[in-house]
């Protein structure tokens, strides 16, 4: 499994492009910005992106995918429940004070009990509400490695404070569909290092049972 994660814009947004080495065929998750460098990732690993997949519709997550679709074709992923705040980008845009990235068309909704693929890589759907009223994650069982979007951090948890946001839901999220997964589970998440779901179990302090 090739996986390699750039940090991409003004929030450092962790984009992460995801091969399977023998077919070449792959999955690019939140290209928020910066496509050109992402591309050349693409490029280095004779890559063929197959599917564009956010987890959900914040600006820094999903700023730059309409460039990306340009670029290679491949359709654009993200849960419905979204939609709203996709229509919401040039707001959004204003509370980072970046450019509107345009529209942002979506090509099919993703929720749970769906798999994306890439090659012989496959990726069970997670929806996990809370951060957003549509926030997916993205869970590799063979390779155990989860792409959590803004879900989980390493420490802590996603924002709950911005439109479509609930505490109530990520807890939730977090305790009925992340924390069973495997401890040595592989966690990325939307921003800031990588940690493993043990870990987050055992020490984050938004995860504790009172």
């Amino acid at each position: 499994m090739i996986h390699e994660i750039l940090p991409v814009g003004p929030l450092q947004c962790n984009c992460s492009i995801v091969g399977d080495e023998a077919t070449h065929e792959a999955m690019v998750i939140d290209p928020g910005d910066e496509i050109q460098s992402i591309l050349a990732i693409v490029r280095k690993h004779n890559l063929t992106v197959k599917q564009i997949i956010i987890t959900h519709a914040h600006i820094d997550h999903v700023g730059g995918a309409m460039k990306l679709r340009a670029a290679t074709g491949a359709p654009i992923f993200l849960n419905q429940n979204d939609h709203d705040l996709l229509k919401m980008l040039d707001i959004q845009a204003g509370w980072i004070g970046i450019a509107p990235p345009g529209k942002v068309e979506i090509d099919q909704s993703i929720g749970s009990g769906d798999t994306v693929k890439a090659g012989g890589l496959s990726a069970n759907v997670i929806f996990t509400p809370g951060h957003t009223e549509g926030s997916v994650c993205l869970y590799f069982p063979a390779e155990k490695k989860l792409i959590a979007g803004d879900t989980l951090f390493a420490g802590s948890i996603g924002r709950t404070d911005l439109p479509g946001g609930s505490f109530e839901k990520i807890i939730e999220s977090l305790h009925e569909k992340l924390l069973p997964l495997p401890d040595d589970t592989v966690v990325t998440p939307g921003h800031g290092p990588q940690t493993t779901i043990g870990e987050e179990r055992e020490n984050n302090p938004f995860l504790q049972r009172s």
